[in-house]
C-alpha cells in the first residue's frame, strides 16, 4: 500500500483522541455495523471524529492494511486500534469501552 496513504491514516489516527473509520456520516451511516458504531460512541458521549471510507478509495483500502483488520467501521482510541462494530459492542455492554475511554482520558461531548 502507498506510504502516503499509510502515513495520512497515521496522522488522522495520532491527531484525533477517538477517530471512527466508517461508511458514511454520522448523520448517515452507509450500513448497519457503521450506524451501531456510531450509536455506540454517542451513548458514551465522547467527542470523536469520523473518516468516511467511501469518499476515498485509498483510505478504504489502506485503513485494513493500517490495522490488520479487515472490515470497516474500524475504531481508535489515542492511538490505538480498538476494533470493529463487534467488538465495540461487547465491550460497551461490559462496560470495557466505557472504562478504556476514562482510562485514557478521553474528552467528553460538550
Amino acid at each position: 500500500m502507498d506510504d502516503q496513504v499509510q502515513a495520512r491514516i497515521g496522522g488522522i489516527v495520532g491527531s484525533n483522541d477517538v477517530v471512527l473509520f466508517m461508511k458514511g456520516t454520522p448523520i448517515f451511516p452507509q450500513c448497519g455495523f457503521s450506524s451501531t458504531a456510531i450509536q455506540i460512541l454517542e451513548r458514551l458521549g465522547v467527542e470523536f471524529e469520523t473518516v468516511d471510507v467511501l469518499r476515498d478509495p485509498e483510505v478504504r483500502a489502506g485503513v485494513k492494511i493500517f490495522s490488520d483488520w479487515p472490515t470497516v467501521p474500524q475504531l481508535y482510541v489515542k492511538g490505538e486500534f480498538v476494533g470493529g462494530s463487534d467488538i465495540m459492542m461487547e465491550m460497551f455492554q461490559s462496560g470495557e469501552l466505557e472504562e478504556l475511554m476514562t482510562d485514557k482520558a478521553v474528552a467528553r461531548a460538550a
